[in-house]
């Protein structure tokens, strides 16, 4: 196949998920006068805050600076964790975390996901919610062997369901010999993202919230005991600020921009799939990843007819067409029985990584925030505005783990992340090289 046949002739730069939800200004809501709670970002934390707000009975306005849903809430991959990623950096090693420490995180990873699956079901929310688990697939014999280490952990403290699947065994997984084995995660879930957000939204105009499209936040100012807000369509007054913008927090919070990394992923949907050939692939549909440092991560569309396949093609935004190139040559070094199938899709987004590779919320200067979804945005975000608004409303009966005063920097990072390129380029020769080695 040429290079450029690789492309449908109907190849969009757009999310695959934008054909059942498309980002929109809604009603264009005006920016309200004032609010006990100003949520600055229109994702999953800035929705699942304003939700958890109104639950307690405290009125709350979301500033998103863009169409409703434009960010990584309708870009993303759709795989649902239940705690297997936590503190997993953006090298794809996992970072040195206290096991006491790490014990309680995990079981509030599994929290987030009992919390995404119940407001699934309390919302009605109609977006392909499938609890098939996870595949991850070993890059090399010393990744399975690790894999094998984090077992007691992750059920014990996630009750995650993990168990290993030797490499003998892998086509019980996956129509592939890629990998050295992997482990299976049994409580993890997919789900269509933009329609997840869709029904988010819908639940929080269903009470009357005031989510606002094209009301950047350009000024924050103190006002008496509260905040003094001011957008681009107007000013409103809030008691406490909350700001939920992971992976496109800027220059409106400074000292937040600097303890986050935008990490660019970037997806691509291949046509429709023969009847025989798409069912081959996963064979228990589960969503799968893997060890590399520059991981992919792939599942097949919620109908089973597409191969939705992403990971770091770069780890900055790029050309759509580049991107969806290299992901292709990525998917069919997997699976080379895709050969001959086309893109139709291919875009990018921005997830957050913090510096400790761990999600936060907390207070900074007067504001609340919660950011670092460190890939694992639909149920770390969702959790983390859902407890922070908890936190307002003074109904949380314990502290979550993820709320911590320790939120790192670093002296020589204020933000441009200029140093992405060098590390991606790091990172794949060091995959290279433990496969060489393996």
């Amino acid at each position: 196949m040429k290079d450029g046949d690789i492309f449908h002739p109907d190849f969009k730069t757009s999310p695959f998920w934008w054909e059942a939800y498309r980002p929109t200004l809604g009603d264009r809501i005006a920016v309200p006068k004032a609010a006990r709670v100003a949520v600055v970002g229109g994702g999953y934390a800035g929705l699942s805050a304003a939700l958890e707000l109104s639950k307690q009975g405290i009125d709350a306005v979301v500033l998103e600076r863009g169409s409703l849903g434009e960010g990584a809430s309708t870009r993303n991959g759709g795989a649902v964790s239940g705690g297997v990623n936590i503190g997993k950096s953006f090298s794809g090693k996992a970072a040195e975390v206290d096991p006491e420490r790490a014990a309680v995180m995990l079981s509030d990873g599994y929290d987030a996901f009992a919390l995404v699956e119940r407001l699934i079901a309390e919302e009605r929310i109609d977006c392909f919610w499938q609890k098939r688990g996870r595949f991850q697939g070993a890059w090399t014999p010393a990744h399975f062997a690790h894999q094998q280490s984090r077992l007691a952990a992750l059920n014990d403290s996630a009750q995650s369901g993990a168990y290993m699947v030797p490499r003998e065994r892998q086509r019980e997984e996956i129509a592939s010999d890629y990998y050295h084995g992997g482990m299976v995660v049994e409580r993890s879930a997919s789900l269509h993202p933009a329609l997840y957000y869709k029904g988010l939204l819908e639940a929080c105009r269903r009470r009357g919230i005031a989510v606002c499209a094209e009301a950047e936040v350009q000024g924050l100012s103190r006002h008496g005991a509260g905040w003094r807000v001011t957008t681009t369509r107007g000013t409103t007054e809030a008691g406490d600020i909350v700001i939920a913008t992971n992976g496109y927090t800027g220059a409106l919070t400074p000292r937040l921009r600097r303890r986050i990394v935008p990490i660019a992923s970037h997806i691509i949907a291949t046509e429709e799939l023969p009847e025989d050939l798409a069912r081959s692939l996963v064979p228990n549909g589960r969503t799968l990843s893997d060890t590399k440092r520059v991981l992919c991560y792939y599942r097949m569309s919620p109908d089973g007819k597409r191969m939705v396949f992403g990971g770091r093609a770069r780890f900055t935004q790029a050309d759509p067409l580049l991107c969806a190139r290299v992901l292709y040559g990525y998917m069919t070094e997997r699976f080379p029985q895709l050969r001959g199938a086309r893109i139709t899709h291919g875009w990018t987004g921005n997830t957050a990584f913090t510096l400790d590779a761990l999600p936060h919320m907390g207070e900074d200067a007067g504001l609340h925030y919660t950011l670092g979804c460190n890939g694992s945005g639909i149920a770390m975000m969702t959790y983390l505005g859902y407890q922070t608004a908890r936190k307002i409303a003074r109904a949380a009966n314990y502290a979550c783990a993820f709320d911590s005063p320790e939120f790192p920097d670093h002296v020589l990072y204020n933000g441009n992340a200029w140093f992405l390129p060098l590390i991606g380029s790091y990172y794949r020769l060091r995959d290279r090289l433990d496969r060489m080695l393996a």
